[in-house]
């Protein structure tokens, strides 16, 4: 993937992409949320760790792309709000089980996690370490 695709798929999943029609704003991380289907699609949260992998080199620097910013503290904020918190409009309205909340802080701690890593120039190994963790952990229950 290239920067280029990272950064609208990124847009993208923080429902703040100029194309409304785009296939992933309504399928994509936050869109998948509002209205809620009823599930989480793992792809998406693996597809944002790919974005993080992508554009990793430029969160490092001293001056950082506005937008990118925008919608990694979006997707960290909003995904949060919406499906862990207690009070945010899925568990309110008793849309999520427990089990999708717990998935949901796991998949936000790990995305978080790496974001904040990488502006602090922590590096890469350390920002995914958990994340590949995850992956390991996902492909020895299958």
């Amino acid at each position: 993937m290239k920067r280029e695709e990272a950064v609208i798929l990124l847009k993208c999943h923080a429902f703040a992409y100029d194309d409304l029609n785009h296939s992933t704003m309504e399928t994509g991380f936050l869109g998948s949320l509002r209205p809620f289907r009823g599930n989480l699609n793992e792809e998406n949260f693996h597809e944002l760790m790919e974005i993080l992998h992508v554009l990793a080199p430029e969160l490092k620097q001293s001056t950082l792309d506005r937008e990118i910013m925008a919608s990694l503290w979006g997707i960290t904020h909003l995904g949060r709000a919406w499906a862990v918190e207690p009070e945010g409009m899925l568990q309110s309205n008793k849309l999520i089980s427990n089990e999708q909340i717990a998935l949901m802080e796991r998949w936000q701690d790990l995305f978080s996690y790496a974001v904040m890593v990488l502006i602090e120039d922590g590096g890469e190994e350390e920002a995914f370490r958990g994340y590949q963790e995850y992956v390991r952990e996902r492909v020895e229950k299958s």
